[in-house]
């Protein structure tokens, strides 16, 4: 008897009337909304536009799932088109299976399409949005649990995922739950591309280049470990093949960007101010503050008298005697002199 494991979920989709709620779709859409929010965060830190992310993400969404769901129907074509399949389970995306590379790959697609519609540099949008996409990934996994799939080996590890479902050729058991450690893989992921971005201001498509070499790290010792079935190319698991050559991609551009390319971009979307607003002629956000700094500076500059000697001498003069109130009394104490001059004239007199 097993004193500690992970259970699974006895059902992983419940109904509110005719209406189901699965647990896969749920930790989709989760997992989508952090990114985006995530990405909002950064993207306005960046000095983008707030909302930008989200029209974008518009259409990388989209293509994103598409290209997931083809991933995985073309690399596992035999379980939807070889004899005895229903081809038309190809389409039921809530069952699981989708692949994390065609989603990547086709939602960049959208995210290029939704990027050129609003003028801005697809890699800056792809560096905003990297530490999302990893979390996205985090949660997403955990519809793999819902669903009772995707683990690795049959271990006795205190954490051992225990499978009871024994649907589609399952045996339950206890087996590594390699969901798991690809979710916490995606969360290391996730901070240590914020950190690098941090620390080295990364820039022109690097972090985001930076989040899919680490990813490939994680996801080539984890595919390893599954034992569902996969094509097989010299021994290693296709996912494999792609995580090696996707890694040594990125790794490349890093280089090959941070000698063409060094640095961040200056403007990562035209129009927009540092507060993320649209910046125009109400002097919102920096060019407000750009405005308050001027007014104040302006009416110094006027005040200020000129380097010449002359100026100098009136500047000294006016403190000494501000106003000219000094030669106003002068001028008044002239007439009270002369008549106290002919006073006395007259008393000699």
């Amino acid at each position: 008897m097993e004193l500690a494991y992970i259970p699974s979920p006895s059902h992983g989709v419940l109904y509110l009337g005719p209406i189901p709620l699965r647990g896969y779709a749920f930790c989709i859409i989760i997992g989508v909304f952090v990114a985006v929010w995530l990405g909002n965060r950064r993207w306005i830190a960046r000095g983008g536009r707030a909302g930008t992310v989200a029209d974008i993400a518009v259409w990388a969404v989209p293509f994103g799932l598409v290209g997931g769901r083809l991933y995985h129907v073309i690399t596992d074509y035999e379980l939807y088109f070889s004899e005895g399949r229903d081809w038309v389970d190809a389409f039921k995306v809530w069952q699981g299976g989708l692949g994390i590379w065609g989603a990547v790959a086709l939602g960049a697609v959208g995210a290029w399409i939704g990027a050129r519609r609003r003028g801005i540099p697809l890699p800056a949008y792809a560096d905003a949005v990297a530490p999302g996409i990893a979390f996205a990934q985090a949660i997403g996994r955990w519809g793999n649990w819902f669903n009772q799939e995707l683990y690795g080996r049959e271990t006795h590890v205190p954490w051992a995922l225990h499978i009871t479902s024994s649907e589609g050729g399952r045996v339950p058991g206890y087996y590594h739950p390699t969901f798991l450690y690809e979710s916490l893989w995606c969360v290391g992921v996730a901070l240590l591309v914020m950190w690098a971005d941090r620390r080295f201001r990364l820039g022109h498509g690097r972090a985001f280049a930076l989040y899919v070499a680490a990813y490939c790290v994680g996801r080539g010792w984890i595919e390893y470990m599954r034992v569902d079935d996969a094509h097989h190319i010299l021994g290693l698991r296709l996912n494999d093949w792609t995580a090696l050559i996707v890694f040594l991609l990125a790794v490349t551009y890093i280089v090959v960007s941070a000698k063409k390319r060094p640095g961040r971009e200056a403007v990562v979307e035209p129009g927009a101010d540092a507060s993320g607003e649209a910046a125009d002629g109400t002097g919102t956000g920096a060019e407000a503050q750009d405005d308050d700094r001027t007014g104040a500076e302006e009416p110094a500059a006027a005040a200020k008298p000129g380097d010449r000697p002359g100026d100098k001498a009136g500047e000294q003069g006016a403190a000494k005697d501000p106003d000219g109130a000094g030669d106003d009394a002068a001028a008044e104490a002239e007439p009270a002199a002369a008549a106290k001059d002919e006073a006395e004239s007259a008393k000699k007199g």
